[in-house]
């Protein structure tokens, strides 16, 4: 009985004093940003034509179905081209600067209204990645993903060393930035613009007004108190999301797997086989032809895909054989994005697979970019300066404690 509870309070201070996983939420943030930014680029040329005005979802259609489902957009604010041209600039921007890790609460909170403005604005423009990324912006928000890896991070330490100097840090930016998001959602809310649906504007305010509360205790409370308790809920909001992350990939893994099953063409092996002689998935018709020659391989590959798929929930309990089905999930989507010609849907299923990734790897890997930059920087600058490195002392799963400098609006 002592075991059973203390076991249970080791689990309890677990959740609460550390934010969980932070190379992993570092990777999904990054992973799913640069996934969304990628594809606003390339569509650039025919932007219009799939979320603007001069689409086959015409304005008028779209607020219909808005009015009857209450998704969330902004899109329907308004239907003029400058309006249009400013949300998918703000969209671009946000994806940006969340990659970057500059000022991830609010970057967080941007970036998935550019997403849900845009997919909900032209609903049959999406497929399976979009739906993945649809859902992952709004996780995104709960999570503390700007501890590594991220501009927040490295201000953090830019911070914690000047407080060591003995020197006064102050934050302009963040204040003058909620302000002038506080004041354009009181100016939407109260022009009745939110009024399709609850949750996303709820969301926002919750968002603005958590931020405030965090800036107001670290600046006049003289308590550790009042901090801790703000800290430990941020700590079990982010833990709880990154839990759904990682439900929710299973869960995307497990239907499908059961899914394929049931299907006659899964079943006698053939499946893989007829996508890829369709003209609309076939960008490289010589590979996919290479590839479909042997009926032995295309057999292999889709019995190893549904078994791949059934089994991978199952093995999260066992490090190794997850290690290994993760990196064939991970090249199994490589090749579809060459093969398929679904370079965004595969990206998204792999940032959505980079929250089972072991840390030890992930640090690696940032130690492998670090030195890569430095020495780039080396050869850039033609000196021997080197910028700012980033090395990780912490352990895998350590976050900062209450009492260490942490970044005002970006907790």
């Amino acid at each position: 009985m002592n075991r059973w509870v203390m076991a249970v309070s080791r689990g309890i201070a677990r959740v609460t004093e550390s934010a969980l996983g932070p190379y992993q939420t570092a990777v999904i943030r990054i992973g799913f940003a640069g996934t969304w930014l990628l594809f606003l680029l390339r569509e650039l040329p025919h932007r219009h034509e799939m979320y603007g005005p001069d689409g086959p979802w015409s304005w008028g259609l779209a607020e219909q179905l808005i009015s009857m489902n209450g998704a969330f957009t902004v899109l329907m604010w308004s239907d003029s081209k400058v309006w249009f041209e400013a949300v998918y600039l703000l969209a671009v921007a946000a994806s940006l600067l969340l990659a970057l890790g500059w000022r991830t609460r609010t970057t967080s909170v941007l970036f998935m209204v550019g997403v849900l403005s845009l997919q909900n604005r032209s609903v049959f423009m999406g497929d399976g990645g979009d739906n993945v990324l649809h859902l992952m912006a709004i996780y995104l928000v709960f999570t503390r993903c700007g501890q590594v890896w991220s501009l927040d991070a490295r201000r953090a330490r830019r911070e914690a060393a000047a407080r060591a100097r003995g020197e006064r840090v102050a934050d302009r930016t963040g204040p003058l930035l909620w302000a002038v998001l506080g004041v354009a959602l009181a100016v939407v809310t109260g022009t009745g613009r939110m009024e399709s649906g609850w949750l996303v504007p709820a969301l926002l305010w919750g968002v603005w007004a958590a931020q405030g509360l965090w800036w107001a205790v670290g600046r006049r409370s003289r308590s550790a108190e009042p901090r801790i308790l703000l800290d430990v809920i941020a700590n079990v909001l982010h833990n709880g999301a990154l839990f759904v992350i990682m439900a929710e990939a299973c869960l995307i893994y497990a239907t499908a797997g059961w899914y394929k099953i049931q299907g006659s063409r899964w079943q006698d092996g053939t499946a893989v086989y007829y996508p890829l002689h369709l003209d609309y998935f076939s960008p490289w018709p010589a590979l996919a032809d290479l590839l479909s020659a042997s009926g032995l391989m295309v057999m292999v590959v889709t019995y190893g895909t549904v078994l791949v798929q059934v089994a991978f929930p199952f093995t999260l309990f066992h490090r190794r054989v997850k290690n290994v089905l993760l990196a064939v999930m991970i090249t199994e989507h490589a090749v579809i994005a060459v093969v398929l010609g679904l370079p965004f849907f595969s990206l998204a299923m792999i940032a959505a697979d980079a929250v089972f990734l072991p840390t030890p790897f992930l640090r690696r890997i940032g130690g492998w970019a670090a030195r890569a930059r430095e020495r780039a920087f080396r050869r850039g600058s033609g000196s021997g300066s080197v910028p700012e490195s980033v090395p990780e002392r912490r352990k895998p799963d350590d976050a900062e404690r209450p009492g260490e400098a942490r970044v005002g609006f970006t907790a």
